[in-house]
């Protein structure tokens, strides 16, 4: 390796007015020349090659004096093993990381008291601070976020082990690392060892995607970066940190051994539907659920909605978010306040007690909230709203009246506006931990209409296939509206937790008095029977 001899003004920067203030060109003994302002250089033998730097009017490079940087834990070896100096800088003292490109220096990386950075140098040329000191490839290297970390962890390994920093931080590391790859990919494991905030691990996952799989793993530490471990004495858990780091996977991929004691507990039972036969037979309602309910039209959707809130308001301590879009919400708060009652104070000449139906609503503030759709009918917005029902306000329930009406204030094609919205709903239950409940028009089926008691089948819930797919129960409502004293059919038509309700269907009484569905038994025989669809044998 050649040898510095002396330091000489440099011609090219005495040619294109560059710094002539001292003497930036390093005369080696092989008689090659490099200028640490310009970046002119000649080879060994006296010939000046083309330089990339030629014609750029870069600032001129610096020259410093290695010390130890008390404030951060570094002694002078280790600064001086990485080239990390202090210089004057237009009047202040400045940190100065070098930054190398085939064995010579192209950019340096300035610092301030302030930690105001500059650069110095062609920026266009840095990789990984530090890079120049290791040879390609070997069993292990670890890659921090900045210099100061990257001398950090070097010197807790007597600076005998691979380590570099990333040039800018966390917002430009992925496009460092893919710039660098084929050096970086030369070692057999490569430890991201970022700062412990967001922006840091979001940087270590976006910088592990880049190398080949099994490859990167990633380092979570006890303090914020390694320096901040390092002045704080942790120094062995900092070093614990790097040989326990986890291998990188990307979300979603999990080794089973990360949930076997969640796989482990018994199953306990969900929480109750108004209906007994539903809670048996479904098992309860849980969280994370997406549940769908489609009937003919007046056939008691929204009754069946309602008084499954209703059941959830009296039985629970959570709260409740109702977004019925058919009607205005002083509508949704008098049928609530009417089935709390347990009298139709909604429908003309019923004789109730006005106080009692003030009081009742009042009652229900903090346990029922609503959306004021005539603000908008955009699902972004929906969407929004219900983040802030149950993050804000700890509604767990919500309640959508209806799937076909969203859909339609999105696009003109119903069947993808429906795609969209059933996947993001899906999505939503489990980001929030929540339970949708949602109603869905029905299309008009070949033979019986659903308002004549025609069955509810999946492929009829109108728009998309979606609506099946992503909903982990659908349930069907079918009426005879004829049949003045007819019984509806609840009819389970979906069930992906177990299975074991598909096909159940039970009956609901309607009760004029109270407003409410009592379940009672499908008739077998009879007129009303019949009348419902089922055959002389009580067959559907």
């Amino acid at each position: 390796m050649a040898e510095v001899t002396g330091k000489e003004p440099c011609p090219e920067c005495r040619k294109t007015g560059g710094d002539t203030s001292g003497d930036n060109l390093a005369r080696y003994d092989d008689g090659g020349a490099y200028c640490f302002s310009c970046g002119h250089s000649e080879r060994a033998d006296g010939h000046t090659p083309a330089s990339k730097t030629q014609g750029k009017a870069f600032a001129p490079l610096l020259q410093g004096e290695y010390r130890s940087l008390l404030k951060r834990g570094l002694d002078k070896e280790t600064c001086k093993h990485f080239g990390y100096a202090v210089a004057d800088y237009h009047g202040k003292t400045v940190q100065v990381a070098p930054y190398y490109r085939d064995g010579k220096v192209v950019a340096q990386k300035l610092r301030d008291a302030n930690k105001k950075f500059t650069i110095t140098g062609d920026a266009k040329q840095m990789g990984l601070f530090g890079q120049q000191l290791w040879r390609e490839g070997g069993k292990m290297l670890t890659i921090t976020e900045g210099e100061i970390d990257a001398m950090s962890m070097s010197q807790l390994q007597n600076n005998k082990w691979p380590v570099v920093s990333v040039p800018n931080g966390a917002n430009s590391a992925a496009k460092t690392v893919a710039q660098e790859i084929e050096w970086i990919e030369s070692f057999d494991k490569v430890i991201f060892m970022f700062d412990m905030d967001d922006p840091g691990q979001e940087a270590a996952k976006e910088c592990a995607a880049v190398l080949s799989p099994g490859k990167a793993f990633i380092a979570r530490l006890p303090m914020k970066d390694a320096n901040m471990c390092l002045l704080n004495g942790k120094s062995k858990e900092l070093i614990d940190s790097m040989w326990g780091a986890k291998a990188f996977r990307p979300d979603g991929v999990i080794d089973i051994a990360d949930v076997v004691d969640k796989a482990s507990q018994d199953i306990e039972i969900g929480l109750d539907w108004p209906w007994p036969s539903l809670t048996e037979k479904t098992y309860g309602r849980r969280r994370g659920e997406l549940y769908g309910f489609g009937g003919g039209t007046g056939c008691g959707k929204s009754t069946v909605f309602k008084q499954i809130a209703k059941h959830i308001i009296e039985t629970e301590a959570m709260p409740i978010g109702m977004i019925m879009l058919e009607e205005p919400p002083s509508m949704t708060a008098k049928t609530m306040a009417g089935m709390m009652m347990g009298q139709r104070v909604h429908v003309p000449g019923v004789q109730y007690d006005k106080e009692r139906l003030r009081e009742t609503l009042l009652s229900l503030s903090g346990r029922v909230y609503m959306y004021d759709h005539f603000g908008s009918m955009s699902f972004e917005v929906i969407r929004e709203k219900i983040r802030y029902m149950v993050r804000a306000l700890g509604v767990r329930d919500i309640f959508l009246d209806h799937l076909t009406a969203l859909a339609s204030a999105i696009d003109t094609d119903e069947r993808k506006a429906i795609d969209k919205i059933m996947a993001e709903l899906s999505s939503l239950t489990q980001e929030l931990d929540c339970t949708i409940y949602y109603i869905s028009h029905l299309t008009t089926p070949e033979g019986k209409a659903h308002e004549e008691g025609g069955r509810v089948l999946e492929k009829q819930f109108r728009g998309s296939r979606s609506i099946a797919y992503w909903s982990h129960f659908l349930f069907g409502i079918e009426r005879d509206k004829q049949d003045e004293g007819g019984v509806t059919v609840f009819r389970v038509l979906k069930d992906r937790y177990t299975g074991d309700a598909a096909g159940l269907r039970f009956g609901l009484r309607y009760c004029t008095t109270t407003g409410l569905l009592d379940e009672c038994p499908i008739p077998e025989k009879g007129s009303s029977a019949k009348a419902m669809g089922f055959d002389d044998e009580g067959e559907y």
